[in-house]
Formats: C-alpha cells, sequence, structure tokens
C-alpha cells in the first residue's frame, strides 16, 4: 500500500489523534495552572515560569501525504495564498505550521493559525498571537500531530 492510499482509509491513529485534539480543546477551554505528565493528552495545560496561565497547546499537524512536512496555511483569508507555493506570499501574509484547535466534530477539527510574535524574541512568555486566519481539517489524513509547550494566547 503507498501512501496515497493511507489518506483514503480510516485507521485507529486517526481515533487516536481526534482523541487527543479533544482532550487539548477541553484543557484549552478550562486552562489550568498546574502541570503533570509532557506528552500531549497530558492532564493539565501547564504554566512556566513567565506564563502563570496557560491557554493554548500549541501543534503542528501532518498528513499522511506530506512527505514529513508540517502542514502549514496561510496568516490571513487572502484565498490566492498558497503555503504549497511560496510565490503567492505576500508580506502581509505568510505561512505558519503551528495551530490552535478550536472545534472538534466528529472526525473534523477546527483549527487556528498562530504566528511567531515578533516581540517576544528572548523570553518566550507569549511566543505565539492569534490570527483570523481559520481552516477545518478531515483528521483521516492526519497522521501525526505535535504538540508544543503550553502557552498563552492573547484574543483567543
Amino acid at each position: 500500500m503507498n501512501n496515497n492510499d493511507n489518506c483514503n482509509n480510516q485507521n485507529e491513529s486517526t481515533n487516536s489523534i481526534a482523541d487527543i485534539l479533544k482532550v487539548i480543546l477541553i484543557l484549552q477551554q478550562n486552562a489550568c495552572p498546574d502541570s503533570c505528565l509532557d506528552s500531549c493528552d497530558r492532564p493539565m495545560l501547564g504554566g512556566g515560569p513567565n506564563c502563570l496561565i496557560c491557554n493554548t497547546r500549541p501543534v503542528m499537524l501532518y498528513t499522511c501525504c506530506g512527505n514529513g512536512t508540517a502542514w502549514s496555511m496561510p496568516t490571513c483569508k487572502d484565498y490566492t495564498v498558497s503555503c504549497s507555493n511560496p510565490q503567492t506570499t505576500t508580506t502581509n501574509c505568510e505561512c505558519s505550521n503551528v495551530f490552535r484547535v478550536e472545534k472538534l466534530d466528529g472526525n473534523a477539527a477546527t483549527f487556528r493559525v498562530l504566528i511567531p510574535n515578533p516581540e517576544d524574541s528572548c523570553c518566550n512568555s507569549q511566543p505565539y498571537l492569534a490570527t483570523n486566519s481559520f481552516f477545518t481539517m478531515d483528521l483521516s489524513c492526519c497522521c501525526v500531530i505535535r504538540c508544543l509547550n503550553d502557552t498563552y494566547v492573547d484574543c483567543v
């Protein structure tokens, strides 16, 4: 079976990713300052030395057909921008591969695109900023989720 066949098949790992995203979404909705195990589905969002209460567990997504490259989406709503074609990006719209899960509906997840905070280059107290760019992904084609350090994202 080639990698393209995996994109069309439902499998157990898809349900695992949906389950992990469900846990992350619940945690983000009920942000707690304590930390525990350092895994994607650890029971509480952690706080760091510069972050009293974290409200986001940023994630990176990898698709079955992505050849090991993280999924990337535009940081703006300009439909002409394509992250698979770098020539279409503009100075006002870049691409990002860091996201915040916002909603789950069965096997579909809606994510908000996050961008690096240019004013937080040294301290990492708020490493990401929220954008108004969203996308919905069918999780049957998502094979890997990478969780980043819990953080606080303003305006989410």
